[in-house]
């Protein structure tokens, strides 16, 4: 398997170029499927220990259903499928320049959840233009064993987040392990509890954040992410949940630019607009501007008799 990685902001993406499984055709949610059922190996074979570690974000290139689109992606992870990652769209688009396959100027990119246009202002920096954002709902009380009650909003962005504001813990590199745990606790709580995005999604991403005075940034944030790491990115998609909810609040306006700093430093300039919708919910347009530099060109090797060819699995690697 041909692999390319490269980080955003802090963030790895492993890049199948050659040697991942053959989907077939049609809409990429069903191919996502396939992927799950039929070809899991795949993904434990990419992203697992020992050849990679639990933050890596994987991403399969697919042939697009729509002919406008440069390139079809699904993307996946330690614990299973993504339906977006922002993150990893600015990465894909920088791997595909390094390939030579797309050049500077905006393109479209198909993903299960959405057509995503990403402008790709130079060989390392890329503006993604998101699916639809929007708050699903605000003030929700989460009672966490041990804890107490948590509040905080439900958004969608391209993945679903429970978002807490401001943080319950301060947002520092010394409190990366508590905030781990408690975001793992509050996950479980959601699901015990029976909070849920629309149709009953399950919410498999918590977020928090802090205000930050500073001139050259907004927020700062964590983001917990399905596999139970956080996200070393101020995460696309989570960005764009974020802006969904300051949208409905009036506490962002269309236009305004927003900057969003990882716990690690990483930072995405993001701003918005208001999508043409009717009815509830009210929609944004996400704009997430990050950086994202290649790191390596990789052969991967499954030997016969390695005992760990699909990776060392573990319960958070199972496919969900």
């Amino acid at each position: 398997m041909q692999v390319i990685d490269s980080h955003t902001e802090g963030e790895p993406t492993r890049v199948i170029i050659e040697g991942g499984p053959d989907l077939g055709t049609g809409p990429l949610s069903d191919r996502v499927a396939r992927f799950r059922e039929n070809a899991d190996e795949y993904r434990q074979f990419a992203i697992n220990e020992p050849r990679a570690f639990d933050a890596v974000v994987g991403a399969l290139i697919c042939k697009p259903e729509d002919p406008d689109c440069a390139a079809g992606v699904i993307f996946f992870n330690n614990a299973g499928y993504l339906g977006m990652c922002g993150h990893g769209t600015i990465g894909l688009a920088v791997t595909l320049h390094h390939l030579g396959r797309i050049g500077l100027g905006t393109h479209q990119i198909e993903t299960p959840v959405g057509v995503v246009t990403v402008d790709l202002i130079s060989p390392n920096r890329a503006t993604i233009e998101n699916v639809p954002s929007y708050r699903h709902k605000s003030n929700v009380m989460v009672e966490v064993e041990n804890i107490g009650m948590i509040s905080g909003e439900i958004a969608w962005g391209g993945n679903w987040f429970f978002l807490v504001h401001p943080s319950p813990l301060p947002l520092e590199t010394d409190n990366i392990e508590a905030l781990v745990y408690l975001s793992k606790k509050i996950m479980e709580s959601l699901a015990q509890q029976g909070h849920t995005g629309s149709d009953g999604a399950a919410i498999d991403h918590v977020e928090f954040s802090e205000d930050v005075v500073s001139p050259n940034v907004d927020c700062r944030n964590f983001v917990l992410c399905p596999g139970g790491v956080y996200d070393r990115s101020p995460c696309g998609t989570g960005t764009s949940a974020k802006l969904a909810c300051l949208a409905e609040d009036g506490k962002l306006e269309p236009g305004a630019t927003f900057v969003q700093e990882s716990i690690g430093g990483g930072q995405f300039t993001a701003e918005y607009w208001k999508a043409e919708s009717v009815g509830e919910p009210a929609m944004i347009i996400a704009r997430i501007t990050g950086n994202a530099f290649i790191i390596g060109e990789t052969k991967l090797i499954g030997q016969p008799g390695d005992p760990l060819a699909q990776g060392i699995v573990t319960e958070s690697s199972s496919p969900a």
